[in-house]
């Protein structure tokens, strides 16, 4: 039978970075109590793992390293090279509880963050399409069972906390890919690059934007959203499609782009209409054109004023599956 953990992050540790502050330093006795107590979710999950025969850790994490001591648990033994490598024959299994997709992000983050090697000391075993090693399967149980539009829901995982316990015991593992970027983080669903104003009305930017060989974008037309797609998250915007069909198994990475066009009508006054781009790639890059730029990248706001660029991970990460 197999060890498991069931990893949490604290309440108030902010999805963006999976810390609250300091280890909980900016919460008073009572709150840092109720920070650290597990979710019922998670006392469930724990509970059908127990009657299954597990052997159950429960952790809630609120600071990296925190989170980062799990995670070292999962190496293989010590290589001739130095680098920190996952077991692939580990008999411990790993579910993340998780609020929200960028709580998935930031443990999918430290992962990436242990496991990477440095382009000095690449491996001979790393395939050629691939910066970081497959990395450990985890298991997902959502927080929020009503939630039709995350992760879990668009990969059609199990959301009962029994239905999730009893996938991790079964073992069955689907690979997907994972977005990095050069800002130093990951992608599991999707970003979408652009802000809104109070009224939540698009904000019109411009920007390069290429995929590959391809150029959606030159920088010189004003540009309503930009939506970079790993699943399906940010597939559609103030009601127009965005993605045409996001795969998180096709190995390419799914770029669209809203422009407003002029069209002119004979003796009439010309419209506006919104043409959307779209390609599938290996990677995407983003040059602002006017300054700081928003984004969101799986629900967690950030800003860049210069190129960012996203590339896949064919099969980097995976997950239990009924």
């Amino acid at each position: 039978m197999y060890d498991v953990i069931l990893l949490s992050l604290a309440e108030s540790s902010g999805a963006a970075g999976g810390a609250c502050g300091s280890a909980c330093g900016g919460c008073d006795s009572a709150e840092k109590e109720t920070c650290e107590t597990p979710r019922v979710p998670v006392l469930k999950c724990a509970d059908a793992l127990t009657e299954a025969g597990a052997r159950v850790e429960t952790v809630v994490a609120s600071s990296d390293a925190e989170i980062d001591a799990v995670i070292a648990r999962f190496d293989a033994e010590a290589r001739t090279d130095g680098l920190a490598w996952p077991d692939a024959d580990s008999k411990l299994r790993l579910i993340v509880a998780t609020a929200t997709d960028g709580q998935l992000r930031a443990v999918m983050r430290r992962l990436v963050r242990r496991y990477a090697p440095p382009p000095s000391k690449r491996p001979a075993d790393l395939a050629d399409n691939r910066t970081v090693p497959d990395l450990p399967p985890v298991a997902i149980l959502p927080l929020d069972p009503g939630n039709n539009a995350d992760l879990a829901a668009q990969l059609g995982l199990p959301r009962d906390p029994a239905e999730v316990a009893a996938a991790v015991l079964a073992g069955k593992v689907r690979r997907l890919d994972l977005l990095r970027n050069d800002g130093g983080s990951v992608t599991v669903d999707g970003a979408l690059v652009g802000g809104v104003d109070e009224s939540g009305r698009a904000v019109p930017w411009r920007g390069r934007v290429e995929v590959d060989d391809a150029v959606l974008s030159d920088g010189s037309e004003g540009i309503i959203a930009c939506a970079i797609g790993n699943a399906g998250a940010y597939a559609e915007f103030d009601g127009l499609r965005l993605l045409a069909d996001g795969d998180p198994t096709d190995g390419r990475v799914e770029v669209a782009v809203a422009v407003p066009v002029v069209v002119k009508q004979r003796f009439k006054k010309p419209r506006v209409r919104v043409e959307v781009r779209r390609a599938r790639g290996r990677a995407v890059s983003v040059l602002p054109r006017d300054g700081e730029l928003q984004f969101l990248d799986d629900g967690v706001g950030g800003s860049m004023n210069r190129k960012r660029s996203w590339w896949t991970e064919p099969g980097a990460w995976a997950v239990y599956a009924a």
